[in-house]
């Protein structure tokens, strides 16, 4: 099967409710075939924590007035808000000639250089996906394979309120420290840090960016 190198951004310029976004990428992946273009979408949420599939009762805030949504990805509790960017990518495995692993790996590769790029030295856990800074997590993976096709993604800290994070055991692991770009000293906005890491990212998936 041939290897498609193009790739649909959708940005979304405004906050997106959780569930419905979700709902979404669970319509486009059943929907699909074998002819539709992969996407990748950009975009930030109103505050909220997902619950991945092996999420434990322990690992929940005991009081929160932040909507707690139970989900379909793989992984833990975690919690999304503004300033937190999120990469949704909806992509054909098979046609790409990717195995779960390999995307796993290539998304945290992506953001190890594009932090590299910032000066930063950043690294992965061994069974604790993400991206790392001093033992302190910026980066957070989980995905839904769902026929060969992913949804769910990625979400990179850029500047956030991280309290949240404080009455939960993130992605499962009690007193993890979570980190942003703003805490980490890299003035970016929002939109300057999407302009930055998607060219990285499309290509280490093996999409054409000339149109980016």
């Amino acid at each position: 099967m041939t290897i498609q190198t193009n790739i649909k951004i959708v940005q979304y310029p405004d906050l997106m409710r959780y569930e419905e976004t979700w709902r979404a990428m669970q319509t486009f992946t059943e929907q699909r075939t074998s002819e539709t273009v992969d996407q990748i979408w950009v975009l930030q949420h109103f505050p909220v924590y997902t619950l991945g599939l092996a999420t434990k009762p322990e690992h929940l805030p005991e009081k929160t007035t932040i909507p707690v949504v139970q989900t379909d990805r793989g992984g833990q509790i975690t919690y999304h808000g503004e300033g937190q960017l999120i990469f949704y990518i909806l992509m054909d495995l098979s046609r790409q000639g990717f195995m779960v692993k390999t995307l796993v790996s290539t998304l945290e590769k992506s953001v190890i250089l594009f932090l590299e790029q910032l000066g930063i030295f950043a690294e992965r856990k061994s069974k604790a996906p993400g991206i790392y800074i001093k033992g302190k997590k910026i980066a957070s993976l989980g995905l839904k394979i769902k026929k060969n096709c992913s949804y769910h993604g990625l979400s990179l800290n850029v500047d956030m309120d991280l309290s949240p994070f404080n009455v939960i055991n993130p992605c499962g692991y009690a007193d993890l420290e979570m980190t942003s770009l703003k805490k980490e000293g890299i003035k970016l906005n929002i939109k300057e840090v999407s302009q930055q890491f998607i060219p990285i990212l499309l290509e280490h998936l093996g999409y054409s960016n000339e149109k980016y």
